[in-house]
């Protein structure tokens, strides 16, 4: 039985006189919510905490082990981030693969995450297999680490290899915070290495050297097990103590006390970054660790600083020098110490001793203005919603209860936490200001584009950057056999029995109200009082579709001004206006609809609302903040065109629509944004925004009288329309099948994208597609493409292919990142495995689908934005509100012979195009024996080469 316990019920309150909407915001006005847990430890150390939550018939299990990448010692560094890999893979009584399989059959998926001060492994299940999930997470702290062979060490560090290219080598930046964070941190600080760790020293890691960090580090006495949901505490405790009470106790591990972070001097370093486009300054001072007093004025400084019209980085650097289109600052806690991080993006071609002069007279700004009081409540409501929004579903409780739990103290530091913020005070802002800010020493990282050091800050060092060179037959390749029989850890219950499922849940679709305005706008609404939000979107049909294909970008230019100010409220008193009902205002161009969405406390519904009418009826177009807004698109084009990933986008749509105007980015072309005025905004505007295009969507805490009441005057003010002409739909053509390159030279992984247009969402075929496709690349680690090219090749970090159709045909797709010395290797295993697919589907594959697909329901409605997914489904496609328990059905009734004539229609190889981003020197020789046909090179604009 568990050793000690303790039980708390907490409300979740806010209980300051934060003012908000023009209303004093007290304990008898504000909203609460309970959250109640219980914890206990059990007699091996575990500690549990559970928490009950009935909203959906769904639960969450978090396990946390108190290790992350500051645990480790140099030289031995990606211990922690490995383990995080290898967790996954294989233990005593689930097998190799096992944990995935499980979670496919229960509907659902496992993942895992880790930081400097912790690993935390996670998944959300359908309630009646919490049991199952208890029992696998069980074997991870006391049934795993004899599984972990030579084998699966080395084709897992291959796997690490591919993530660090994926997210670092090959990324615009990527190494930004290895340069900045070397010199922040004091040699012995542990804070002074990555998360992923060296490769040089995951290259070296030896077999027993895992073995030794496992038992160091992941024993029950240093780890938390939360488990939030619709849970029986009583059933939960029992399984708990039956699953996880037995694994023995260990030594509790201890890490040396590190140095103190703190600078002497300023430090300044550079470096030529071979994919970004635009010069960056970064600029750190060290600060002071999560949950320190002065840590909640430091996260409102940076909001302070940075965020909004009325701050002085944007009044500075974006109106007065025109240096960059924006500018943001935060800070960064961790368990050990913290960090404060201003950034800036600048222009094309700025000399980066211009933005540094920029800063400091924006510092010299701040220090004249000081704290307005409306600027401090304004960002104060934004926390709020914030933190309302982190507990919107049952695994965003777990991850924060576990959070407070392992770093405050306590699981009911969820009160505190909020509350902390919303009493900090003009003067605390400042001071943290004058204490951890002004004139401090700190480092300076100027990144600027390959052969362009001359625009560093002055001054600056070259910086050290590990750059992985491509090498043909660098790696040896990884084998992974079967490890046999492995020794047994001895336990008192036989544990190779998967425990049975509970009682199955009944599963039902969202009540949906339904209303319509004066003027014919549909309203569809979901009622949820869980939290005191609502969530909502206004979506127009049409988008970048109704642009003129000789002036692409005007739709986007259009959504990236509507909330720059109304014809009554300059850009600034719009912001202020959203920002203290705690509220956020987006519009959003896309390729085929428009949309004005957001999230507002539920108590400032009315008053959001008017506010979107005003922002839809009465816009400004002001020309100051149309300049302002093309400038940002043009940075955006620019660095699109140096990413790898981007470039693959850009290319296979232009490929995938051919002359359609789908082919195109909707952001427009540099060419495009020199010629586009205002009078093409009104224009678009005017004939595209309209009633009869629009449908508005409500989740949350309002009932359909009263946003009807709200939405009365929208209704009466803006008058149905005749609608625009659309483009006929795109189709697909066979003579655009074939092979194409991209050459980004230096790619330290090259981007794969194989696909065809296909169909659109309506169309009969479409979810019985997707059926078929989920054993091909849309099951996750469940997944033929995953299994064989991640798990079992280690040539990428991660691989999925699907169907993506709208309203419109849209396309099959398969993605990835592999590594540069197996491009064609991926791409033959690509061609093999999508070949096979039909003809080697069965009975099993069919079960494995079903059991995911059909289980995966019991949280499909569980947040605000997957309710207002759903009206928008309904209002996009003309379905029901049960269509996702319709689709059900279709899976259950689903044969194999059907998924293979299925994969015959839709998975034909040399009808698809077959796209590599990478670099050419060494990857592009190398393609013609794929059999697929002649290569094609192409330019970063798709156009032809040769």
């Amino acid at each position: 039985m568990p050793s000690s316990r303790h039980r708390a019920f907490l409300p979740l309150s806010v209980l300051s006189g934060l003012v908000l909407g023009g209303c004093a915001a007290t304990a008898d006005t504000a909203p609460s919510m309970d959250l109640p847990y219980e914890r206990y430890t059990l007699a091996n150390g575990l500690d549990v905490v559970l928490h009950v939550d009935r909203s959906d018939p769904v639960a969450a299990v978090a396990l946390t082990f108190h290790v992350g990448s500051s645990h480790e010692v140099p030289g031995r560094t990606g211990f922690a981030h490995l383990f995080e890999h290898l967790f996954f893979l294989d233990s005593e009584n689930l097998g190799p693969g096992g944990l995935d399989q499980l979670m496919t059959r229960v509907g659902s998926s496992t993942n895992g995450s880790t930081s400097r001060d912790r690993t935390n492994y996670f998944e959300v299940v359908p309630r009646d297999a919490l049991e199952k999930a208890l029992w696998a997470e069980a074997d991870k702290v006391g049934f795993f680490i004899n599984t972990v062979t030579e084998d699966v060490l080395a084709k897992e560090k291959q796997v690490v290899k591919n993530e660090k290219r994926q997210g670092v080598d090959n990324q615009p930046y990527g190494h930004l915070w290895y340069v900045v964070d070397r010199a922040l941190y004091p040699e012995g600080h542990p804070y002074r290495w990555q998360v992923i760790g060296s490769l040089e020293d995951l290259d070296a890691a030896t077999l027993e050297d895992v073995h030794t960090f496992h038992e160091q580090w992941y024993g029950p006495g240093n780890a938390l097990l939360v488990v939030s949901g619709d849970i029986e505490v009583e059933q939960t405790k029992a399984w708990i103590e039956r699953y996880f009470a037995e694994i023995p106790a260990r030594e509790a591990p201890t890490r040396p006390e590190p140095p103190t972070a703190e600078l002497r001097e300023t430090v300044r370093f550079m470096h030529e970054d071979n994919f970004a486009q635009l010069p960056q300054l970064t600029l750190a001072w060290p600060t002071v660790p999560n949950y320190h007093p002065d840590a909640y004025a430091l996260a409102l400084l940076g909001r302070i600083l940075t965020d909004g019209k009325a701050s002085p980085f944007h009044q500075v650097i974006v109106e007065e020098l025109e240096l960059a289109p924006g500018a943001s600052a935060g800070n960064f806690g961790q368990e050990l110490a913290g960090r404060f991080t201003l950034q800036i993006r600048s222009y094309a071609d700025r000399d980066l001793d211009d933005v540094m002069e920029g800063i400091e007279r924006a510092f010299v700004r701040f220090e004249e203005q000081g704290v307005r009081p409306d600027e401090l409540r304004r960002v104060k409501a934004g926390v709020e919603r914030q933190f309302y929004q982190s507990l919107s579903s049952v695994l965003g409780k777990a991850f924060q209860l576990a959070q407070y739990t392992m770093f405050a103290g306590s699981p009911g530091y969820v009160n505190e936490d909020l509350e902390r913020t919303l009493g900090v005070t003009e003067e605390d802002v400042v001071r943290v200001y004058e204490q951890y800010v002004r004139g401090r020493p700190h480092v300076a990282a100027s990144f600027v584009p390959r052969g362009q050091a001359e625009l560093a800050l002055s001054g600056s060092a070259v910086a050290e950057v590990v750059e992985e060179p491509i090498v043909e037959g660098a790696e040896e390749p990884v084998e992974v056999r079967d490890r046999g029989d492995v020794e047994r850890t001895p336990s008192r219950i036989d544990r190779s029995v998967e425990p049975p499922f509970g009682e199955a849940p009944v599963l039902t679709a969202p009540t949906v109200w339904e209303g319509e305005l004066a003027n014919g706008l549909r309203v569809l609404g979901i009622e949820d009082r869980e939290i005191p939000l609502v969530q909502f979107s206004l979506r127009f049909g049409g988008g970048m579709l109704l642009d003129d294909p000789a002036r692409i970008g005007v739709a986007n230019l259009l959504a990236e001004t509507m909330t720059q100010g109304t014809a009554n409220r300059t850009p600034e008193e719009l912001e202020l206006a959203i920002d203290l009902l705690g509220a956020t205002i987006n519009v959003n161009a896309n390729r085929e609809s428009f949309v004005i969405s957001g999230t507002t406390l539920a108590r400032n519904w009315a008053e959001t609302v008017a506010l979107v009418e005003e922002i839809l009826l009465e816009p400004r177009f002001d020309a100051h903040e149309f300049d302002l807004a093309r400038r940002r698109v043009e940075n955006q084009i620019r660095q699109r065109a140096g990413t790898p990933n981007f470039i693959a986008e850009d290319v296979f749509t232009s490929i995938l629509y051919g002359d359609h105007i789908l082919a195109a980015d909707m952001r427009g072309t540099m060419e495009a944004m020199a010629e586009i005025t205002l009078d093409d905004l009104r224009s678009w505007h005017a004939a595209n925004l309209i009633p009869g295009l629009g449908a508005f969507h409500v989740a949350g805490a309002a009932d359909l009288d009263t946003t009807l009441r709200a939405m009365e005057s929208l209704g009466n003010r803006w008058n149905a329309a005749p609608a625009p002409a659309f483009p006929e739909d795109p189709s697909w053509d066979d003579a655009r099948a074939g092979v194409y390159f991209v050459d980004v030279p230096g790619a330290a992984q090259s981007v794969l994208r194989v696909g065809y247009l296909a169909m659109p969402e309506t169309d009969p075929d479409y979810w019985p597609a997707q059926v078929m496709n989920f054993r091909l690349g849309g099951g996750g680690f469940a997944s033929e493409l995953t299994l064989t090219l991640r798990e079992g090749l280690g040539y990428t970090y991660g691989i999925s292919s699907g169907f993506r159709g709208g309203a419109l045909p849209g396309p099959f797709q398969i993605g990835s990142g592999v590594r540069s010395n197996v491009t064609l290797e991926s791409l033959e295993a690509i061609r093999d495995i999508v070949e096979r697919h039909g003809p080697g589907f069965t009975e099993e594959d069919l079960a494995t689908t079903r059991g995911f697909l059909i289980r995966n329901n019991a949280g499909a409605f569980e947040t605000l934005g997957a309710k207002v997914g759903l009206l928008t489904e309904m209002s996009t496609h003309g379905f029901a509100p049960d269509f996702e328990l319709r689709r059900a059905e279709e899976v259950e009734e689903m044969t194999v012979e059907r998924i293979r004539e299925l994969a015959g229609r839709y998975l034909d190889t040399r009808r698809m195009a077959w796209l590599v981003v990478g670099d050419a020197r060494t990857q592009l020789p190398r393609l013609e024996r794929l059999g697929l046909g002649p290569v094609t090179l192409l330019d970063r604009q798709g156009v032809p080469q040769r």
